[in-house]
């Protein structure tokens, strides 16, 4: 997914508990990257993939299809575990976070091995101040 300022403009400050919109925005930019080299090798990274449907749920982001789907361009991101096709609020934020705490370690998405715990550590970085960004992406710490 190409970025563009409009995407980081969708950042909701109240989304990021303890983590600044820039560090959020640095890391999502990384997975970003990461993972149009992986498609480039058609390769997958679950544990990215987690991270990366995290990211784009907190920041509402539009996801565009490369084809149509059912006449559709795109739909807005989905929550990463629950897969409901809405907007991230604070309760429903709290709701997924607490799915991810339950599932990580317990349970495996089927064929999407890192793919929970992708999740989790992203929601735990940014919702719970756990202080450890779920990749490496320059300075990007809770605070």
């Amino acid at each position: 997914m190409k970025l563009m300022g409009r995407d980081l403009d969708r950042i909701r400050r109240e989304h990021l508990r303890g983590v600044r919109v820039v560090d959020f925005a640095e890391l999502w930019v990384e997975a970003e990257r990461r993972d149009d080299v992986l498609r480039v090798a058609d390769q997958v990274d679950w544990a990215l993939a987690g991270v990366l449907a995290a990211c784009r749920w907190i920041a509402n982001a539009a996801i565009t299809y490369d084809e149509p789907v059912g006449g559709r361009h795109g739909e807005l991101a989905r929550t990463p575990l629950s897969g409901k096709a809405e907007w991230a609020i604070e309760e429903l934020i709290e709701e997924e976070t607490l799915l991810a705490e339950r599932l990580v370690g317990r349970w495996e998405w089927p064929g999407r091995p890192g793919y929970v715990e992708g999740v989790f550590l992203t929601l735990a970085w940014i919702w719970r101040r756990s202080g450890v960004p779920p990749i490496e992406a320059g300075e990007a710490q809770a605070g």
